[in-house]
């Protein structure tokens, strides 16, 4: 059964977003507050649109937001963001929220209160310059592409079902090691208790035969 997706805010990110996931299927729902650009985003097929503030409880409940899996908060302020995020997750009791934030200060403040997870573009770039000197380090230790062995980014969707399990219960296939999770500004040693996020990517020490069992096994495609 494919999920219920609630975007609220940002026309440009919401339209791009919408457009990906009802392409794959799933039921996306989109609250906008500017008339015109809702005409817009009703061209996307399969995606309903509701005109509003998601920050009024009104309008979540005209967006059935009670029956939402996922509600993603895309507002360009950060306080609107984190109340339409806590009315989904306590009013309406949506089991993912997840929230744009534009200062990296934020983040950590977002999970305390409870978002399921946070992005932030800025720890996005900053991430990437990392990951990119982590691959550069590890492909000086580890001969990749010689041989069985393989090394691989695997980035974690909101929609995977390992997001929020511990990797001593992923059941992952032999002869595959994670050997870093990088996550915000941080490269994660990982342990057993680990849990695993949604915008977390994993990296994968794995032989070839065995890297896309675990490939699906993270993402869930």
């Amino acid at each position: 059964m494919k999920k219920n997706v609630l975007l609220a805010g940002s026309f440009t990110k919401a339209r791009s977003l919408a457009g990906s996931l009802t392409q794959k299927g799933y039921h996306v729902t989109i609250i906008n507050a500017f008339p015109r650009e809702c005409e817009i985003l009703a061209e996307i097929r399969g995606a309903n649109v509701i005109l509003g503030d998601g920050t009024k409880p009104y309008i979540l409940e005209d967006a059935d937001a009670g029956n939402m899996d996922i509600a993603i908060a895309l507002t360009p302020r950060d306080s609107d963001n984190l109340v339409i995020c806590q009315l989904c997750k306590k009013m309406f009791h949506i089991p993912k929220t997840v929230s744009i934030v534009n200062d990296p200060k934020k983040t950590e403040f977002f999970y305390k209160m409870g978002i399921d997870s946070v992005v932030c573009t800025t720890n996005i770039i900053t991430g990437l310059i990392e990951q990119q000197a982590f691959m550069d380090e590890m492909a000086t230790i580890i001969p990749i592409g010689e041989g069985n062995l393989g090394l691989a980014e695997v980035p974690i969707p909101i929609t995977s079902p390992a997001v929020g399990r511990e990797l001593s219960r992923l059941e992952l296939p032999r002869d595959v090691i994670i050997g870093c999770i990088l996550r915000n500004e941080q490269n994660l040693i990982p342990r057993g208790d680990t849990r695993i996020l949604a915008g977390d990517v994993v990296v994968l020490i794995s032989s070839k035969k065995q890297e896309l069992a675990a490939i699906k096994k993270l993402t869930g495609r």
